[in-house]
Formats: C-alpha cells, structure tokens, sequence
C-alpha cells in the first residue's frame, strides 16, 4: 500500500512537473511573439528613437528617465547601463533615473503630492536638450504625464515607452513607443528589450568601441 501512494504520488509529480513545463513555454512564446510584434511594426521608431538620445548626449544633455512600479525598475536599469557600461569599458554617458532618491520622493509625496514626484525633479535638473525617457504601461500614470508636460515646457525631448493603445502619453511624447498588448509582464518585458537596444546602439555611437578617448 505504501508503495502504491509513493509510486502515485511520484506520478502526480512527474505530470505536475509536465504541465507546468509547459506553460512556462507558453508565458516565453508569448513572450517572444509580443517582441516579434513590435519590433517588426516599430524599428523605424526605436531607430529615432536612438538618433534622439545621441544628438542629445553629442550635445552635452542626459537622460532623465522615470516610472512607477516595474517601470521604476526599468528606469534604474536604463541608466545604470548608459552610466555605467554594457558591452565595454568607455566614459560614462549622462543618464539618470528620477525614482531614487528617497528623501527628495518621500518629501514630495508627503508635503505635495505624488503627481508631482517627477515633475519637481525634471524641473529642477532637466535642461533644454535633455531626453526626458517616460515609462508607463498604461500610458496614462498622472506623476508621468505631469512630467512630460513639464518637460515639454522646457525644452526637451520626450520619448515615452508605454502599452496597450499608448493612453495619454502617446499623444504627448515627441516619440512614443507603444507596445500594442494587454498583459503588464508582456509589455515590460518588451519595454526592456527596447530599452537594451537603445543603450547598446547609443553607446556604440558616441563610443566605438576601441575608440574611446
């Protein structure tokens, strides 16, 4: 009897173990076909997108890059990359993410409010020629629009990242970068994927490699 349940229970693991092996292949070709999506509607708008970020680096600006939740993530990522390296070691390029400093967030969200928590930074460190980098998988997060808005005022470039049918900041951005699907983990990870071709192709340009200064 007692080998008949461990012989069973052994059975059950071996299926439980089959079907989800085949469901992580679904979450990855799901994965895969809402990158193959964008990427073949949308490379001619990454690649301005890249122009955009290098005119504005050859001319002495940064990226300031913003998101709430997993796109505050992808933010810190993006410019950890540019800061730091990808592929090589090189100069660092100007980049960075308004979702970090604890103090200055907590400050404005306790005393103001969190719709401002983006825009107060941008104006105070964003100057004219800057690339403000705008990440929302909704497209319709208010503390990032409010920033765009800001940004807009002032006189630097907006690229927004955004999901499903773009929301707000797709009509507001210089350049927006929809990815046209429902689920969240989907268009993040496509956001990011985005975001690793726009640093790798940046740093490229403004330091080939074997020809950094």
């Amino acid at each position: 009897m007692a080998l008949h349940a461990t012989c069973l229970l052994h059975f059950e693991k071996i299926h439980y173990s089959l079907a989800m092996i085949e469901r992580i292949r679904d979450i990855a070709r799901q994965s895969i076909a809402t990158k193959r999506a964008f990427f073949d509607s949308h490379s001619g708008e990454v690649a301005r997108a890249v122009e955009i970020i290098i005119d504005a680096i050859a001319a002495g600006g940064k990226v300031m890059a913003f998101g709430n939740g997993g796109s505050a993530a992808d933010a810190q990522h993006i410019a950890a990359e540019l800061v730091n390296r990808l592929n090589y070691d090189r100069p660092p390029i100007a980049a960075i993410a308004l979702t970090t400093d604890t103090s200055i967030l907590t400050s404005v969200g306790n005393d103001s409010s969190f719709d401002e928590l983006f825009e107060r930074q941008l104006r105070a460190l964003g100057r004219a020629g800057d690339v403000a980098l705008a990440i929302s998988t909704s497209g319709n997060s208010p503390n990032v629009l409010r920033a765009v808005r800001a940004a807009r005022e002032m006189d630097i470039k907006t690229i927004g990242l955004a999901g499903r049918k773009g929301g707000e900041l797709a009509a507001l951005v210089d350049l927006a970068l929809v990815v046209e699907a429902d689920s969240t983990q989907r268009i993040q990870e496509t956001h990011i994927t985005i975001a690793h071709i726009l640093c790798e192709m940046v740093e490229e340009a403004i330091y080939p490699a074997g020809k950094q200064d």
